[in-house]
């Protein structure tokens, strides 16, 4: 992991084994903005290595479309594997990475915009992460997702769409222009409301259980460069397991909501038809793979975010 991430730093120009000198040109920067390149440059590689995870789930939720079911012993199984399978088949190992673009548009910029939000917030409130109790670490989860989710919420809409495999759409542009085009700024803000039920209450609970667990641990082990980021991953790998499971059933409703606009123009029709539908369970549709996605992913971010943020000088 330190070999990895003196790799990401020297692309930036930072060594993570010298001491940064902040008398430098690395002065000159706001610190919000240092968040922000941290976050991005965190969220880069954890977006790139996830994505296929990602497209399985949007299909597990999507079934009607691109399930395409396998008979093993005259029994069907579909499921994720198949899904895989298929995928590769049709489309070869380039379609797991299916909507890469909208993905890196949507992931990158937003892990930036979460972490400087929080950042921002924090520096409010005058505490850094030790500080934050379970009540203000799901408070300012859920205002720095918030933030970020009503921004990219288009981003999102496309990425959804690329995803699917429903809509062929040539370029991030040409699908702006296309939903824009033929539902208005309502095509482009579609699933707005479980977009954010899904998104937000996942970072205030992700920081909650991320910052208690971080507290649990002996200071001694936080403070050894050779266990830190190992310490810092499996918080993340906790608090990622406890949030996607509590915030599944909103992101099904807000894959519904993206695919068919038309069908489902709120979250109470498309909550009616997937009870209807499949029950229960349906609201679980896609929750391993987004899961594993949502857990690694932001493990990894939190992790290189911790120690570019040492490295540069932010904590």
């Amino acid at each position: 992991m330190s070999q990895l991430l003196g790799a990401f730093s020297n692309g930036w120009a930072i060594d993570t084994a010298a001491p940064v000198d902040l008398n430098d040109t690395d002065k000159d920067y706001h610190p919000v903005f240092k968040a922000f390149l941290a976050g991005s440059f965190s969220g880069t590689f954890s977006t790139i290595l996830f994505q296929p995870l990602d497209l399985v789930k949007t299909r597990l939720q999507n079934p009607s479309q691109h399930v395409v079911t396998a008979a093993v012993n005259g029994r069907i199984q579909p499921g994720m594997i198949t899904i895989f399978v298929n995928i590769i088949r049709q489309e070869h190992i380039a379609g797991l990475w299916r909507g890469m673009v909208p993905s890196i548009a949507r992931c990158v910029p937003g892990v930036g915009l979460y972490f400087s939000s929080l950042h921002w917030l924090k520096s409010k409130m005058g505490k850094n992460r030790q500080d934050l109790g379970a009540l203000e670490a799901v408070t300012l989860g859920v205002v720095a997702r918030a933030m970020s989710g009503v921004a990219l919420i288009p981003i999102t809409v496309i990425k959804t769409r690329y995803e699917s495999g429903m809509y062929k759409y040539n370029s991030l542009t040409g699908a702006l222009k296309s939903i824009y085009k033929a539902e208005g700024i309502r095509g482009l803000s579609c699933g707005l409301g479980p977009t954010l039920a899904r998104d937000a209450p996942f970072s205030g609970l992700y920081l909650m259980f991320y910052t208690q667990s971080k507290q649990a641990i002996p200071k001694e082990l936080l403070q050894t460069p050779a266990s830190a980021s190992m310490v810092h991953f499996s918080c993340g790998i906790i608090a990622g397991i406890a949030a996607s499971l509590a915030t599944n059933p909103a992101d099904v409703l807000k894959t519904k909501m993206q695919l068919y606009p038309d069908k489902f123009p709120n979250a109470f029709s498309a909550a009616m038809y997937v009870h209807q539908t499949y029950g229960f369970r349906g609201y679980f549709k896609g929750a391993v793979p987004r899961m594993l996605r949502r857990t690694l992913m932001a493990a990894m971010a939190w992790t290189v975010f911790e120690e570019i943020s040492r490295s540069i000088g932010l904590k």
